[in-house]
């Protein structure tokens, strides 16, 4: 049922990955002695004191959009709950290899600077948050194929 607390779950999950659009990733790198913000959008660079944006990542605002969009999908799967918990972990495992893709990118873009704590955005986070949340409504959905496995027995 939509009602349920991991349908909340999944939903924040959605949102949280959506908000990787808003946060940078990097920022106050120098990439080509310029300072830079990094988001999943693009580069942003200072240019003339204003943030301007250089390059865009089109196919990492797709994967982005995408991976933003499975949990709400996964939400509308509540009448069948085995297969909800499938594409959970499944949704988790994308998660994880598109956080890599995004640190493999971040990566190549900045070379050999070094990066401090300083340097990571929220955006760094949130896909972590992601998977946190995503694990917690595979839990509750759990719960509730346990209780209907156990309402099964009563009859």
């Amino acid at each position: 049922m939509l009602q349920r607390i991991q349908s909340v779950y999944l939903f924040l999950a959605s949102l949280v990955m959506f908000l990787l659009f808003l946060f940078p990733l990097v920022h106050n790198v120098y990439i080509n002695g310029v300072p830079s913000t990094i988001k999943v959008t693009g580069i942003f660079q200072d240019v003339n004191g204003l943030q301007t944006h250089t390059q865009s990542f089109i196919a990492l605002i797709a994967a982005t959009a995408i991976v933003a969009i499975l949990p709400i999908i996964l939400v509308f799967l509540y009448k069948n709950r085995k297969q909800q918990i499938a594409l959970c972990y499944g949704y988790i495992l994308i998660v994880i290899g598109y956080t890599f893709w995004i640190s493999q990118t971040v990566k190549d873009l900045v070379g050999d600077v070094n990066l401090n704590t300083n340097n990571f955005g929220i955006g760094a986070l949130l896909s972590s948050v992601s998977i946190v949340l995503t694990i917690l409504a595979f839990k509750a959905i759990q719960r509730d194929e346990k209780l209907v496995k156990s309402a099964d027995r009563l009859r």
